[in-house]
């Protein structure tokens, strides 16, 4: 029996992954903050977005190639940074790392990864991106960018909406410190996933290498905070202005979310624009990323990314005829790996590609360039 048979939606991946995750790791990955509203309001939205089908347009196959800061992609999704990756799904980084390398879709690191980018170098191909918190010290911010250039990372991600730790109430009541240690507690759930906890023997407990190897932490901290926030910093105009000094290559700001800024970051010379509300993990009163992106879209002519609430490939295209140029998951291609492991990344790709190919035959539009303003 085929994957598409057994799990033909992302939907179907989520099932069997909080399956085969320990209840402690599944809520780090799948919770948000606050009571949970914006991640909602993530999801509900897109379903008040609207495309009339259009007919009689002949045979044809939709071409979802598409151009994003002067590389060609085969579709217009790639794959977002999610901090402790590693822990989510033993051996994750380097997966998802070798699925973007194989699929020619871009992968972003996170600096809170439990791999280093040393570490992926040898799998990421030509798809490496990477995405930096920003250090507070200036020294570490130059090696750091340094260590990501030497091991092929080309696109640097600035995220800009994370000044300071969120609750994630959710994620504390599962129980999970920083670096994560596995108490009486946790060990009883993590010996009722196998998979999951032969993958761990392997690879041990995970931490986030990159940030150790600048800070020597000695005490354990809530799950919701970690070794990253003693070396970051909460990000000024002016660090924009330094990082774009220091970085060679493409640099996007991720956490974009209002029009103003957006013109504002357009003028300090950033090659594009991710907006994002960190899939509601941060604040929980705020507009769903959906909604601001035709906004900010009308603010500025630099390329955009948008993630947070997508499930399917109609929920991209949605995206894609509101403005935005290029599309970005995380907890899906994670939902992938719990599902089934390596296989289960690249079966999220095939889910969204082969429901793009439907919808878009639906409406008619033979290529990502004609979704643009095809709203009802």
């Amino acid at each position: 029996m085929s994957l598409h048979n057994r799990y033909p939606a992302i939907s179907d991946l989520k099932l069997r992954a909080r399956k085969r995750i320990p209840h402690f790791v599944w809520e780090y990955l799948d919770s948000a903050t606050g009571s949970e509203i914006t991640q909602a309001r993530n999801r509900s939205k897109f379903d008040d977005i609207l495309l009339s089908p259009s007919i009689l347009h002949g045979e044809f196959t939709p071409d979802l190639t598409t151009t994003f800061l002067g590389r060609d992609y085969p579709m217009p999704v790639g794959i977002a940074p999610v901090g402790m990756s590693g822990l989510i799904w033993p051996g994750a980084e380097q997966m998802l790392a070798r699925t973007g390398a194989e699929q020619g879709i871009p992968y972003t690191i996170s600096t809170v990864a439990t791999q280093t980018p040393e570490d992926v170098a040898g799998n990421i191909g030509n798809q490496g991106w990477f995405q930096i918190y920003p250090p507070r010290d200036a020294e570490i911010r130059g090696d750091m960018l340094n260590r990501a250039k030497d091991s092929g990372f080309h696109t640097l991600v600035m995220t800009v909406d994370v000044p300071v730790a969120s609750r994630r109430e959710r994620q504390t009541r599962g129980g999970l410190q920083q670096p994560p240690r596995l108490t009486p507690r946790l060990a009883i759930q993590a010996a009722q996933c196998p998979a999951w906890l032969a993958g761990i023997s392997k690879t041990g407990m995970p931490r986030m290498k990159l940030m150790d190897s600048y800070a020597d932490q000695k005490t354990a901290l809530p799950s919701n905070q970690h070794v990253g926030y003693l070396l970051r910093t909460s990000p000024d105009w002016s660090y924009v202005d330094k990082l774009r000094a220091q970085w060679d290559g493409p640099l996007i700001v991720k956490g974009v979310s209002l029009p103003d800024d957006a013109a504002a970051l357009q003028a300090r010379g950033v090659d594009a624009l991710w907006i994002s509300n960190h899939a509601g993990r941060q604040f929980d009163g705020g507009p769903a990323t959906i909604e601001q992106l035709p906004l900010v879209r009308a603010a500025t002519t630099l390329p955009l990314i948008m993630d947070s609430g997508i499930e399917g490939g109609l929920d991209v295209i949605r995206a894609l005829a509101l403005g935005a140029d290029f599309v970005m998951l995380g907890r899906a291609f994670h939902y992938g790996l719990g599902a089934l492991g390596e296989p289960g990344a690249a079966h999220v790709l095939d889910i969204l590609r082969q429901d793009m190919i439907a919808n878009m035959g639906q409406l008619g539009t033979r290529s990502i360039s004609d979704l643009k303003g095809r709203l009802r």
